[in-house]
């Protein structure tokens, strides 16, 4: 079961919407500390108001397999129930996700979702058999995700919660979040603040994100929790994207987990990266190109001789770029990598927005 299960019995779940809907008066949800009237309706940095900006959701196969189900094998595997959020608190200029967190680029966001509508898509992934819910950038939208779960949660949503978040968090706000969310999977992205800020615009990304991380593993500690058919219940997972050029620093971020954390954490290291978004050979020349065998190997090299035994390493593969390109113009099925999990008419498995 769940733990939001228990807050909600508690009415503990109740207190945490309250105090997380308050800091919308003053927003202080990420490091940015913007300050504004968020339930008034003014924006700042993440271009973020009072209602939540979904994008899409949908069952989504292309998660760690613990988390879409796809080692269960077609007609097993029902995928991740993720809802993407629209808008960002980053501004990577390779995001594969441009068209939805960046304003003014690709589709266009609503003016935002009504929280019981929001509810109610969560119980639909649930009816369509997804192993949990996945939100995905839920950083700047965090106090209207909850009161949506407390909605769906009076409403029988029983799927543990997943937080997907480029860990640009703030750890006072993850507080609030212990035994809401049982599942985190940050992404770990920079080791670096230079990079940070010339590759995603955002300062004191490594001091803000390692104790954002560090916050996760206080709550759910080493041990990721698996039912009887392999998939996650209650942990931390820690995606590493090899960025080329060594941009991402994975070697002093893998040392930092190491040392500060637990060389039983659960890592994902990702090997997908292609130029995208803002990315030329002009602009930014040492981001547009794929990684090398070389670098992979090296990565790979560092798990080994730190320790790491828990978790994935994506393969690295020519075709990947396109089977892990999203594409928002179609929100009902961005990603691939569905097609390989749908059934034998190719009907998707619910529709989404």
């Amino acid at each position: 079961m769940p733990s939001y299960v228990k807050l909600l019995e508690s009415g503990d779940l109740r207190r945490r919407v309250s105090e997380l809907d308050d800091r919308l008066q003053n927003c202080a949800l990420c490091p940015w500390q913007c300050h504004v009237n968020r339930r008034a309706g003014e924006t700042k940095t993440c271009q973020g108001g009072y209602l939540p900006q979904v994008s899409s959701w949908a069952p989504h196969f292309g998660e760690e397999p613990a988390l879409s189900g796809s080692h269960l094998g077609k007609g097993q595997a029902k995928g991740a129930g993720n809802v993407f959020l629209g808008r960002c608190n980053m501004r990577c200029v390779y995001c594969q996700n441009w068209q939805i967190s960046q304003p003014g680029r690709g589709r266009e966001q609503s003016p935002g979702m009504e929280f019981d509508r929001l509810a109610s898509i969560l119980l639909e992934l649930q009816a369509a058999g997804c192993h949990n819910i996945g939100f995905v950038s839920p950083t700047h939208f965090v106090p209207q995700i909850v009161r949506s779960v407390e909605q769906a949660a009076s409403a029988g949503l029983r799927l543990p919660l997943v937080y997907n978040t480029n860990a640009y968090d703030d750890p006072g706000v993850l507080r609030l979040l212990a035994d809401v969310f049982d599942i985190y999977l940050p992404d770990l992205r920079y080791s670096e603040d230079a990079v940070a800020l010339e590759y995603s615009r955002v300062p004191g990304y490594v001091e803000h994100s390692r104790a954002a991380v560090a916050e996760m593993y206080r709550q759910v500690g080493d041990d990721l929790v698996t039912d009887e058919r392999g998939l996650v219940q209650r942990g931390l997972i820690v995606r590493l994207l090899i960025l080329p050029n060594g941009l991402g620093g994975l070697r002093e971020t893998l040392e930092w987990i190491r040392e500060t954390l637990s060389p039983r954490v659960t890592l994902s290291v990702m090997s997908q990266y292609y130029p995208s978004g803002k990315v030329t050979g002009d602009r930014f020349p040492l981001l547009a190109r794929r990684i090398q065998p070389s670098e992979y190997d090296k990565v790979a090299g560092w798990l080994d001789s730190f320790g790491f035994e828990n978790g994935w390493i994506q393969p690295l593969e020519e075709q990947a770029a396109e089977y892990y390109r999203p594409d928002f113009a179609d929100p009902n099925q961005p990603f691939a990598d569905a097609r390989d999990f749908t059934d034998e008419s190719g009907n998707p498995l619910i529709e989404s927005h």
